[in-house]
């Protein structure tokens, strides 16, 4: 079976978004990407303060409520129906939730071919990343760095502490056969 969508997972600043863009330059056939910053992005401004959809501690705690979760699967099924009507998609997540979190991604893609990447990256180095991206809430980074992985499976595994995005991209492409 074709892989029809890669999901990178990783913490806050570990690099996801220019393996992204990485891989979009390298493979062959086009593919869409989406990622879970674009997923706030979209939401409404109310809910990204609210108990009831997304709230960022002053120490990089993030933490959802009930109608964050309901659009949350609305994105994810409006992926999976993107994948089986033939698009190539490449997702950036963060699993809050480790291994939850990939379940749920399991759910919504039965049946669909997916690559599962495991994106990482040394605490200190994210966290450096997170000061100079200057849009981040300090700590995050380093808060996620470990517990996004917690229970997560994966067909490939990148460090992006000493090795760049290309180079990363490239290691992912050559597991796609």
């Amino acid at each position: 079976m074709t892989t029809q969508v890669i999901i990178l997972n990783g913490g806050s600043s570990s690099g996801k978004s220019g393996i992204v863009r990485c891989l979009q330059a390298v493979l062959p056939d086009p593919w869409l990407a989406f990622g879970c910053d674009s997923f706030v992005d979209a939401m409404p401004a109310k809910m990204q303060a609210s108990d009831a959809g997304i709230r960022i501690a002053a120490d990089g705690g993030v933490s959802v409520g009930a109608d964050f979760m309901a659009l949350d699967a609305a994105w994810t099924q409006g992926i999976a129906a993107m994948a089986r009507a033939g698009a190539r998609v490449v997702i950036d997540d963060v699993f809050l939730g480790g291994a939850a979190s990939q379940q749920r991604w399991q759910k919504v893609l039965d049946g669909v071919a997916v690559l599962w990447v495991g994106v990482r990256c040394d605490s200190a180095v994210a966290a450096g990343r997170e000061i100079a991206r200057g849009d981040r809430v300090q700590g995050m980074a380093a808060m996620q760095a470990e517990v996004v992985h917690q229970g997560v499976f994966y067909d490939v595994e990148v460090d992006t502490t000493h090795t760049e995005s290309l180079a990363c991209a490239r290691a992912i492409a050559a597991h796609l056969g």
